[in-house]
């Protein structure tokens, strides 16, 4: 599930809340501000973690219930940090039937961790996805922007080698 609990600690800096207190400003009593805040807020922190949610329901005056619903309503936000390496599988029909869920199932159990979360190091996250535009090359996944294809399962080790 792309919203489950985060095992990366939240390490905002006071540059960023001062980003987010002048988004928060600029959107504060308008109509509508909920929207552009939280899509400001991604942009500066990358994620919508509960200590930026909280922010924003107090610059705001929203409940931070309110909050969190639109946060984990909306498929552009997310409450998980993303990694350096994004990794990316396609379990789209064509990538699908050529056995990209068992890749996918040996990349959540290589990294430790489910769809949509971040490893503890930050170094890696997961994600599905429905099509990636390759599939004359299925299964694939992308690393970042890297695209991998034709794959196995027995070919999860070198791939992740390639970013140890």
């Amino acid at each position: 599930m792309a919203n489950t609990k985060t095992v990366v600690p939240f390490t905002g800096t006071a540059e960023q809340e001062q980003r987010l207190q002048k988004v928060i400003e600029e959107h504060k009593g308008q109509k509508g501000a909920l929207m552009p805040v939280l899509q400001g807020a991604q942009e500066i922190y990358g994620y919508l973690p509960i200590e930026v949610q909280k922010m924003i329901s107090l610059g705001l005056d929203i409940p931070l219930e309110e909050i969190y619903g639109v946060a984990t309503f909306y498929s552009q936000f997310t409450l998980n940090p993303k990694g350096q390496y994004k990794i990316s599988v396609c379990l789209g029909t064509a990538c699908y039937v050529k056995g990209s869920g068992d890749i996918f199932q040996k990349l959540q159990e290589k990294l430790g961790i489910q769809s949509g979360m971040c490893t503890p190091d930050g170094k890696f996250s997961l994600d599905a996805c429905r099509c990636v535009g390759a599939c004359g090359l299925a299964p694939v996944l992308m690393v970042n922007d890297e695209v991998y294809g034709r794959l196995t399962v027995d070919d999860v080790d070198t791939i992740l080698a390639k970013y140890q």
